[in-house]
């Protein structure tokens, strides 16, 4: 069977690392009447009777500018550092992407309530509030993986949404049943490739939210609609993962082709047509036509990326930065990259991942007719052939045990300043720091961007010259200025910090 196909040429695009909003013409051609120094200024005529006073702000003309998010240092910041490691292969994206909103509806009192307030926002092209989309992807082995997905897992899920005709949660929806059937059969398409493909584990493969092992065609058995965002991620996750493997397990290194140092060659099956590919299989994975280089580089890699990405929808233009606006984040995570909310209530860091690790009781469960390849190295730490993540991007050579990308996704539905700020870390960062510090380091930075180099310097530091490459993204939330008033703010962790840099700071500490 042929693999998937990546996502045609009329759905690629450059990625959007920006965010639309409106600007009132006056921040534009500033009035002749505001002067510095305040003493020469003069005072605003009168209102005319065309224009009460008391309506001039609703009504005054306003224009749509792009505001770059990498430059917007009040709202966003990310650093990444390469730590004691010889190269850097983590990476992270952030912008907006073209999907349908999938925000909770808001009462309609609320709505009318607010109708001045989100005239101070922007829609996308598809008329619906902007989608934020924010990414941090650790690479192992090298970087191929995660530049792969920096770059192009985006345009899967918009891709994935177009397919699934995904609806707006804002708008009254519409029931199809060919538009339902349409995605049962591609979520058909793409389980029956990797079973054929891959085989071992994935012979067995029931996806969570796929709707084609229920009775029901238009719910899976949590009762979510087949093309919801939850849907949507995990076919877009397993297609971005399956045209990736297949890229590589179409490539043969000369040095490698005849080796039993290949992983894959040396513990190729008897049906090895089925599992990885054949010089007759059109190498449709192989995407020169439509970008500038293969997937993955010339040569095999045999390398992976965790994954962990965080979308934002309003369910009205204000942005979600707003402290009036309500939002929702949903989550997709593979691996043990890590996404934090700050709760402003009581400054508690609020996890919406878990460590997709061998010793983890849900991976266990998940994998446990492949638990003889589970080993303990000698830091008594439970590996897979060798791999630290039962979840992740790539990593041929360990896909039929079960080391698939398919994505714990989790929804959360934010009230108005209810979390004052959104951190995404590697796991060169949480090696070295607990949730709770981490976000206590964030509370005490003024701008998202200081937030982000405190952070990832604070984490190489106390690393020393063992630390691993370490990525912080950090995301102002309507709550922000907020961010020091609950749990005595910064103090609850400032001890164990201040030790931790101690112990780093001591040359007899780092020869122990």
């Amino acid at each position: 069977m042929r693999p998937c196909s990546t996502p045609t040429r009329s759905w690629r695009r450059c990625f959007h690392d920006y965010f639309v909003t409106h600007l009132p013409q006056s921040s534009l051609h500033p009035d002749s009447n505001h002067k510095l120094p305040r003493e020469v200024a003069s005072p605003q005529d009168k209102p005319t009777g065309r224009q009460p006073a008391i309506l001039s702000a609703a009504r005054r003309d306003t224009t749509v500018v792009r505001i770059p998010l990498k430059s917007a240092k009040h709202h966003y910041g990310a650093t990444c550092l390469r730590g004691g490691r010889p190269r850097n292969e983590d990476t992270h994206q952030a912008g907006t992407i073209e999907l349908p909103a999938f925000a909770k509806r808001q009462p309609v009192s609320l709505t009318r309530a607010n109708k001045l307030l989100q005239e101070q926002g922007a829609a996308s092209e598809s008329g619906d509030p902007q989608v934020f989309y924010f990414g941090v992807f650790d690479g192992h082995g090298g970087a191929q993986c995660a530049e792969f997905l920096r770059d192009r897992l985006h345009t899967y899920l918009e891709d994935s949404a177009n397919k699934f005709k995904m609806q707006s949660s804002l708008q009254e929806p519409k029931e199809s049943d060919d538009g339902h059937k349409q995605v049962l059969d591609l979520q058909r398409n793409l389980v029956n490739t990797w079973k054929d493909f891959v085989g071992g584990y994935f012979r067995r493969f029931r996806p969570q939210y796929f709707g084609i092992f229920k009775p029901s065609a238009s719910t899976d058995e949590q009762g979510t609609a087949v093309n919801s965002i939850q849907a949507t991620l995990m076919y877009s996750f397993l297609h971005a993962d399956l045209d990736f493997t297949a890229a590589q397990a179409s490539k043969h290194t000369p040095s490698l082709q005849a080796s039993t140092d290949d992983p894959v060659m040396s513990d190729r099956p008897l049906n090895d047509n089925d599992i990885l590919s054949s010089p007759s299989r059109p190498a449709s994975q192989n995407l020169s036509n439509v970008l500038n280089r293969p997937i993955g580089g010339h040569t095999r890699f045999q390398g992976g990326s965790t994954c962990s990405i965080a979308l934002i929808s309003t369910p009205t233009p204000t942005p979600f930065w707003n402290p009036a606006s309500p939002a929702t984040i949903v989550t997709a995570h593979c691996g043990d990259t890590r996404i934090l909310l700050c709760r402003v209530s009581d400054g508690k860091a609020v996890p919406l991942t878990t460590n997709h690790h061998p010793s983890a009781p849900v991976e266990a469960a998940r994998l446990r007719r492949f638990a003889a390849t589970f080993v303990t190295d000698s830091f008594g730490e439970e590996r897979i052939l060798g791999l630290a993540n039962t979840r992740s991007f790539g990593d041929i050579s360990s896909k039929r045990i079960g080391v698939s990308a398919e994505p714990e996704i989790r929804t959360t539905h934010m009230d108005p300043s209810e979390y004052s700020f959104l951190v995404l870390v590697s796991d060169g960062v949480t090696v070295s720091l607990e949730d709770q510090e981490i976000v206590d380091i964030v509370k005490e930075a003024k701008t998202p961007e200081s937030a982000s180099k405190e952070l990832a310097a604070f984490a190489t530091e106390v690393a020393g010259v063992r630390s691993d490459n370490a990525t912080a993204v950090v995301v102002r939330l309507g709550g922000w200025e907020r961010r020091v008033e609950g749990g005595g703010g910064s103090i609850g962790t400032k001890e164990v910090r201040d030790w931790k840099k101690v112990q780093a700071e001591d040359p007899r500490a780092s020869r122990q």
